[in-house]
Order: C-alpha cells, then structure tokens, then sequence
C-alpha cells in the first residue's frame, strides 16, 4: 500500500493515510495489522485506526509512534509520504462480538488504545439505529488525546457520549476537565447500561485494572473485551 499522508496525531504519534489498492482490504472493526516499509525487514503490529467503510473507498489509517514505527528513529512527513509499505492481515479478534451488536457499548482506552476503540465507534456509527455508546479515554497530559475535535463534535451531536481524564499534566489550570486514572466511580457513571458491554484497550496494567473495575461494578466478565 502507499503511504499518501502522515500527519501528526499527538506530540507523541503519526496518523497514517494510506491507499488501498482497489479498495480490497477487508477487516472487523478493532483488528490490526503487521506493517513496515517495503524492502525493510522489521514488521511491527498496530491497530487500525479508521472503520471498514473507509478502506472500502479507498484509504486504511494507522495511529503509529513518531519514535520508532517501521524501526525508522523518527517519523518524518518529509521523507516517508509516497513510500510503499508492506501489510500482512487482518490480524487478531479484538472487537464487539456477534452477541453485542444490538447492545450498549462502553469503549475505555488509554494512550495510543484509542486506535482500535476509534475503528470500533466510527464503524458502529456508520449504522442507522445503533444503540448508546460510551468513550472514557485516558492519557497523560491534554495534548496527548488523539482524534479530540472528532470526538468532540461526535459528543456535540449526541452521538458518541465522552469523558477524559489527564493522569500526569501538573500545570496548574492547564487542563479544566477532570484528571486522574479511571476508578470505579468513573467506570460506573460511564456505562451505558447494566447491559452494557466494554471493550478495553490500552497498556498492559492499564487493561487489567479496568477490567478488575468493572468486574468489581457487577459488569460479567464475558461482557469485558480486552486488548492489550
């Protein structure tokens, strides 16, 4: 595929917009990928950034490191647009399963989880009648939220209900939204519905202490889908 734009997410992250041949990549909303410059033997894993629907007019996007993705030591517009990258996927079962189609969705992500958790909500807002939808995502300072004035007019206009919270920024006044990690009492005024299901994504200790949360606020553990 062609690398036809990067542009920055995050301080921290790269958006990737590539093309697809044909608009022939197949996905689930939450899958990944192993991507790296053609003729480069490193292959790294990411998440798939945009819904289904956009890959089948033509364009994949991948939320990536600035440092470090494809093994290059930084991420430069300059020099990687219109470069070929090698893709080999679909890849992992990340996602809502069958069985939670027609249900509330929580969606928890910290860091660059929000890649695959963004894919999930997009795809599910691309269908008429969907049910309530949730996102609580976490990052460590204000700038760090990826995708915010999408998410914003998404909250604007009642389709996708949102809540952040900073864990490190400590400029005092920086920040007017809430801070510190996600707890229970956030988990609880988050779900969407005892019926809800909760998709969670983000670094390892991360996703374990969400989902002990929501275990502990009654959530069936069958219900809790993790992605690390």
């Amino acid at each position: 595929m062609l690398l036809r734009e990067c542009v920055p997410a995050t301080p921290r992250t790269r958006l990737l917009r590539l093309t697809v041949p044909d608009g022939a990549f197949v996905f689930r909303a939450g899958q990944a990928v192993m991507a790296g410059l053609v003729a480069s033997p490193t292959r790294s894993a990411y998440s798939i950034a945009s819904p289904p629907s956009l890959a089948a007019h033509g364009t994949l996007e991948l939320l990536v490191p600035a440092d470090g993705a494809f093994g290059e030591d930084g991420l430069d517009p300059a020099t990687v647009v219109g470069r070929a990258l090698a893709i080999d996927g679909p890849i992992g079962d990340f996602g809502v399963p069958t069985a939670a189609e027609g249900a509330p969705l929580l969606l928890v992500g910290g860091g660059t989880g929000i890649a695959p958790l963004r894919s999930v909500a997009l795809d599910r807002l691309d269908r008429a009648g969907a049910a309530p939808m949730v996102l609580l995502y976490s990052a460590r300072t204000p700038d760090e939220f990826a995708f915010s004035e999408e998410f914003a007019a998404l909250d604007r206009h009642g389709r996708l209900r949102v809540h952040q919270t900073v864990t490190r920024d400590e400029r005092v006044g920086a920040w007017p939204g809430r801070s510190g990690r996600i707890d229970d009492a956030l988990l609880e005024a988050a779900l969407p519905g005892r019926d809800a299901w909760c998709l969670v994504c983000g670094p390892a200790g991360f996703v374990g202490a969400v989902a002990a949360s929501l275990e502990g606020l009654g959530v069936p553990p069958e219900r809790i889908v993790v992605e690390r």
